[in-house]
Parts: C-alpha cells; structure tokens; sequence
C-alpha cells in the first residue's frame, strides 16, 4: 500500500483521513494530496468545519517519509522534499474554517507540524510528541513556524534540543499544543462529535473572521516556509547529516 487520502462531509463536518503503512509517515506526493484536500473540502460551502485525522492506533503521524530523505542527492529535490509539509501547514492555515486534530497516537516531526497548525487538537494519554530532525543533523526549520507559534519558543527550543526524548501528553497540552487530553479514543471522538457539531451550527463568517484574527502576523509564511525548506534542503546534502542518516539507518 501507497498511502491515502480521503475525505467525506455530514451536515456540515468534513473528516479527511490520511494513512500510510509506516506510521503514518507521509511521502511528498502524500502530503501534497493532503493540503489539497484541505484547500479543495475547505473551501466547498457544506464545509463547516474540518476534523483531521489519521488511520491506525500508535502513530498519529510519524512526520516526512524517511525512504525519501535518504534517496535527496541534490538541493532542487531536497528543498522540493521539505516543502512537502509547508504546503499542509499553509492549507490549514489559509481555509476560511477550523480545522480540528485528532491525534490519536504519537506526533514526530511534522506530525507535531500538522497538531500545531490545526486551530483546535484532541488528544489520547498515547499521544507523545518529539521533534527528531537535530538528531540526524537536519531541523525542524519548516514546522518551526507553526509549532513555536502554538507552544511559544521556549518550549519549541526545548523540543528542538533534545531531539531524541519524547515529551509527554501533560507536557504537550500544558504547553499549549492540545487542547483537550483523554484516557480513551472513544472519550475523544465522543468529543470532538460534540465540537464540531456545535461549529457546524455556528455562524460561518464569524468563525471565518476569527480564523483571521487567529491567523494574524502569519501573511509571509507561503514564501517563510519555502526558505526555512531549502535550509533543511542544504544540509541533508551535508557530509554530517549523510553520516548520522546512515547510523540512523544501521539501528532500524
């Protein structure tokens, strides 16, 4: 299996799901079917509000395809690789409604990206975080943005620096990145039915002018985003990040 995306609308609520066999982790041709699923559902007018979610129990998302990571040889390619989740990143942030996250297992990388940039996530007690990228000599450069925007930079920097733990759901929520935590899957999607149901009867120019308000100071982030990729794009070609890819790929 490839991957998929797809998507449904009921009464108001759009779910897209997306999956791939890794852990969720997402391909570039992925993640662009991802954030055009999102423009193209966001912008139908029976979209009230968006639920984002994934397949599978224990990864939510596991961030960028690590087969595609390890196959870059040249900056074009790689700057195109990162770029992938900017393109997600900035869908979610430019429909005119809420999207909301179901993270229903663990969030690496631009898993985190994608949790950070929705404008309501639900979590499960499963749901650790970790920004991994430092550890193979690259960096959360393109989901940057998004995350120290919803957590702050103090705990960005410390996701950031210690690459290799994984933060906890407590830690995650009282930074800021979930909004509401719950013991169970079934608790949560009793949940977010309850929210979205209610933002399916509210009024849509006001939460579109909302999102708006929410979104302020965040207008550059179509060309931030391209510049933060081709940094990571440089330095996947690095003779350190080669290196530590290679260990990297030794222990899995």
């Amino acid at each position: 299996m490839n991957g998929f995306v797809i998507h449904s609308i009921k009464e108001g609520i759009a779910t897209i799901t997306f999956f791939h066999p890794q852990s969720n982790s997402m391909p570039g041709d992925l993640l662009t079917q991802l954030a055009n699923e999102i423009t193209q559902v966001g912008n139908n007018p029976e979209t009230k509000v968006i639920v984002l979610q994934s397949e599978g129990e224990k990864a939510f998302c596991a961030g960028a395809s690590f087969d595609e990571l390890i196959a870059i040889k040249d900056l074009a390619v790689g700057k195109k690789f990162f770029s992938g989740f900017s393109q997600v990143i900035n869908a979610i942030r430019k429909v005119p409604v809420f999207v909301i996250a179901r993270v229903q297992g663990k969030a690496v990388g631009g898993g985190v990206g994608i949790a950070s940039a929705a404008d309501y996530t639900f979590a499960v007690d499963g749901a650790l975080v970790k920004l991994s990228e430092l550890a193979v000599g690259i960096g959360p450069f393109v989901v940057g943005p998004a995350v120290e925007r919803k957590i702050g930079t103090s705990a960005f920097a410390t996701l950031t620096i210690n690459a290799t733990e994984w933060q906890t759901v407590n830690w995650a929520k009282e930074k800021g990145l979930y909004a509401e935590v719950f013991k169970t899957v079934e608790e949560m999607d009793n949940a977010i039915g309850v929210l979205a149901q209610k933002l399916s009867k509210s009024n849509p120019e006001a939460m579109m002018e909302l999102k708006k308000v929410f979104w302020k100071g965040t207008e550059n982030w179509d060309s931030l985003l391209v510049e933060r990729a081709e940094i990571s794009g440089r330095l996947v070609l690095s003779e350190f990040t080669v290196n530590a890819i290679n260990k990297f790929k030794t222990k899995n």
